[in-house]
């Protein structure tokens, strides 16, 4: 296919970017929530398109979009192409959608086609990866999975409104979830595309890049206790001062994760304190911890400590420390023959192969857990994310659209073959 085409094609998919990123709960970048009118509006759009196009189209009861093109094969089993279409607050236009949008435009060409495929092609939206609203990452992915923990519909979000309440204004039923799950043995394998978030291909002039693991994460919030009291009255030497414990645990955090690098960061991401006011010393505080790394044995020992450094700074203010884990999530290691496709399929569209670990991490996490997976890159604007400065060139999404196709046809030809040679 001529380049002109791939080009041609990233042009209708950065045009769908921008009719989804329209989509947002505030005027200034993207912000669309799971669960949100915002997202439901997105989540529409996009099953439109899918069903336009003629693909076998469903929401499922958690919100991921599901868009099937179906294999004549009996006894055929799916292979997934993902990503997410919530946002963090104050988003860009690429995170999660790109991905999306690039497999709905896959999808499409194969369908009009007329391909045969020996396998079924599976497009989903996934409804909730960021874990934003409710603070719990993965969401949609893990229904997908099987891995979904019924214990997380009681969780609420900073509304007082649970996630199970959520899913019910979306006109999902939390009840269906379990039978929403792509049993284990159905899955042939995962793509997802991503933006980079980081600033390697931007600083090396490369237009995509080959993922080969993703870091694990731990998150936990702790709460820092101390004592109330008048700014004006109470010593400087008497003060229980929350805040300047919690503050004092950030940039201890900062500095260990300067020492630990590269192998592992280490981010305070969120202060919230309580009953704030300017001539009142703080008496309670709560703040986040983000720790990542691709080694899982560094992460639970950085954990550990990182609680010890938090409670003797507790120790030393005479404050009370409560530590409290949100979520640990195993580094995740890329399928070494999907990667060796993907490899080869950017290297068949003229392009210098580059490994890249994710710092990031995506649902490609949860579905390694139960199936192969692989993971392609694209160059973004100085590495930004989470930003509305988020960008993608048009060149750039075009050499992923090509890479993705190359892929795709490898991947039929391989199935092809090896079921050819256990046939025989």
């Amino acid at each position: 296919m001529p380049k002109t085409t791939y080009l041609a094609r990233a042009g209708r998919i950065m045009q769908r970017l921008e009719a989804l990123a329209a989509i947002s709960e505030d005027a200034e970048g993207v912000t669309r929530r799971f669960g949100t009118p915002a997202f439901v509006r997105g989540q529409q759009l996009v099953q439109g398109w899918a069903e336009a196009a003629g693909l076998h189209t469903r929401l499922d009861a958690i919100g991921n979009v599901r868009a099937r093109l179906v294999s004549r094969r009996p006894g055929a089993r799916t292979f997934v192409l993902a990503s997410h279409i919530d946002t963090v607050v104050n988003a860009g236009k690429f995170d999660g959608p790109l991905g999306v949008l690039l497999g709905l435009d896959l999808l499409e060409n194969l369908a009009d086609q007329g391909a045969e495929l020996p396998f079924h092609l599976e497009l989903i939206a996934f409804s909730d990866e960021e874990g934003v609203r409710f603070h719990t990452t993965y969401l949609g992915s893990k229904v997908v999975t099987g891995a979904f923990e019924s214990g997380l519909l009681a969780r609420k979000d900073a509304d007082g409104i649970t996630l199970a309440e959520a899913i019910a204004t979306m006109g999902g039923d939390a009840a269906r979830i379990p039978h929403d799950a792509l049993p284990a043995a159905d899955w042939l394998g995962y793509f997802e595309v991503h933006i980079e978030q980081g600033p390697v291909l931007w600083e090396r002039n490369l237009p995509v890049a080959l993922v080969t693991a993703i870091a694990g994460q731990q998150r936990v919030e702790l709460t820092w206790r101390g004592m109330a009291g008048h700014a004006g009255t109470v010593p400087m030497t008497m003060r229980q001062d929350a805040l300047a414990g919690a503050a004092e645990f950030v940039l201890a955090v900062e500095q260990f994760g300067r020492q630990h690098a590269p192998e592992l960061v280490a981010t305070v991401g969120k202060l919230d304190v309580r009953h704030a006011a300017s001539n009142v010393i703080p008496g309670e505080v709560s703040c986040s911890l983000d720790l990542r790394s691709p080694d899982a044995a560094r992460l639970t020992t950085a954990a550990q400590q990182v609680q010890a450094l938090a409670q003797a700074i507790a120790g030393r203010r005479q404050l009370h420390l409560t530590w409290s884990p949100v979520q640990t999530t195993a580094p995740a290691t890329c399928d070494a023959g999907l990667n060796q496709l993907l490899a080869r399929a950017i290297a068949e569209a003229g392009h210098e192969v580059v490994p890249l670990v994710s710092g990031a991490g995506h649902d490609a996490v949860p579905v390694s857990r139960v199936a192969p997976a692989t993971m392609l890159f694209v160059r973004c604007f100085k590495g930004i994310s989470h930003n509305p400065l988020e960008n993608v060139e048009l060149p750039d999404l075009a050499a992923a659209v090509e890479v993705s196709a190359r892929f795709l046809t490898l991947l039929v030809t391989h199935f092809t073959e090896q079921e050819t040679t256990q046939d025989t």
